[in-house]
């Protein structure tokens, strides 16, 4: 193994951490973190660990753990929270759960949410044209990459109205639970939001059960195979996940791909002229700057890991950003963005195995309706002095603020 570290503090890592992915991928096929894990950062290394049959994502089988440490006063009564989302399962309760989640969340539900997800980019276009009606700057995260696909998530699920701008904060902040440092002050209001989602949740569950509806949350409450439903407490954390990432992914993807597109003029013309490349320009996008940057598994018996034996018990980061600009994979133009490029759909920024993104379809309609529809309707859109406001997030990176002017 090389001497390359992975250092998420580094000076200027969190508005480009892609010069440390480079030296790292480049120094050898896999290092150790400070805390001792070992992280893969090639493509192919990632990509075989992500499909390898045996391999475990509960916590409970690894020697070290890559989740907050939360002390056991502040635990206490939350012990079991998240426990049955698929994210955190592996075989056989992954299986019978994702088959009944995928059994609801289908292709043809999210297909039939187009004609809605157009009129809903025109609407908040709309708004956010009206913001920046004086010619000032305006936060495109806050009038449009993030209210969209709160809306779609929302919608889909048929949950009951409620404060956008609470429940923004809530999930913002819980997500906060993924990251591998927090203090004790900040531990305390990752779990008093997390209380609040779950409440939220949950009486949603209780209102919906009583006034079913065509949607996704009526749909997941009557899913059944082989006379298998999901319990409550599986209910609740599916439809915590997918109301969480449902939303807070697809945010980064639209603000860390607009971006991307305004520091590369080239291409952001391309797609205002080429409608054609909507779908591939996503993909290309979520290759070039990942709204989530690592995943994890933990192996159950000794095994080889790009060139390195590992014990059980061995928790494994995939560095999902350096894989995803690997020259070995995706050849000398890895490093350009390049809206055209064939094969973008081959990124890893939905993971890969079992575990792939349940809602990968989701994002990429979203993103494909939202970044298109935006650079056509503000071809001329420069980015504010003040630039992107990177979140400084490990795994989930994206941007809280990203001032635009609407027109040059």
């Amino acid at each position: 193994m090389g001497e390359e570290q992975y250092n998420p503090f580094e000076p200027g890592f969190a508005e480009d951490p892609y010069p440390q992915y480079a030296r790292i991928r480049e120094s050898s096929r896999c290092s150790r973190t400070i805390v001792g894990n070992l992280l893969v950062h090639r493509y192919d290394d990632c990509f075989a660990l992500l499909r390898q049959p045996g391999t475990s994502v509960m916590d409970v089988n690894a020697n070290i753990s890559q989740r907050l440490q939360i002390p056991p006063e502040l635990l206490k009564g939350r012990e079991q929270r998240g426990r049955h989302a698929i994210l955190n399962l592996d075989p056989p309760d992954h299986t019978r759960i994702r088959r009944l989640v995928s059994s609801a969340f289908t292709m043809r539900r999210v297909e039939q949410l187009r004609a809605r997800v157009r009129q809903l980019v025109d609407a908040y276009l709309d708004e956010l044209e009206a913001a920046g009606a004086d010619g000032e700057p305006v936060d495109l995260m806050s009038h449009f990459a993030f209210p969209l696909p709160f809306q779609v998530i929302t919608e889909l699920l048929g949950m009951p109205e409620s404060d956008r701008d609470q429940l923004r904060r809530w999930s913002h902040t819980t997500t906060r639970i993924l990251e591998p440092v927090a203090t004790y002050d900040q531990l305390k209001e990752i779990l008093a939001a997390s209380d609040n989602m779950n409440a939220h949740v949950r009486a949603a569950i209780g209102w919906k059960r009583q006034n079913p509806a065509d949607d996704l949350l009526s749909a997941l409450i009557a899913a059944e195979e082989d006379g298998e439903r999901l319990s409550t407490a599986e209910l609740v954390d599916q439809v915590s996940l997918l109301y969480l990432a449902g939303h807070e992914t697809t945010v980064n993807l639209i603000g860390n791909g607009t971006v991307a597109l305004l520091a590369h003029r080239d291409q952001l013309e391309r797609l205002v002229d080429h409608p054609d490349l909507d779908a591939n320009a996503v993909d290309e996008l979520l290759r070039w700057d990942s709204p989530v940057q690592l995943s994890r598994r933990i192996v159950m018996s000794e095994t080889e890991v790009a060139g390195e034996t590992v014990q059980p018990g061995e928790l494994i980061v995939t560095l999902l950003g350096a894989a995803n600009r690997d020259p070995a994979h995706w050849g000398p133009t890895a490093d350009q963005l390049d809206l055209t490029r064939e094969g973008a759909n081959a990124h890893l920024s939905f993971g890969s195995g079992i575990h792939h993104c349940l809602g990968a379809a989701l994002a990429r309609l979203e993103g494909s309706e939202a970044i298109g529809a935006l650079v056509r309707r503000f071809p001329k859109m420069e980015l504010a002095t003040d630039g992107p406001q990177w979140n400084g997030r490990v795994l989930l990176r994206g941007v809280d603020s990203l001032h635009v002017a609407l027109a040059a």
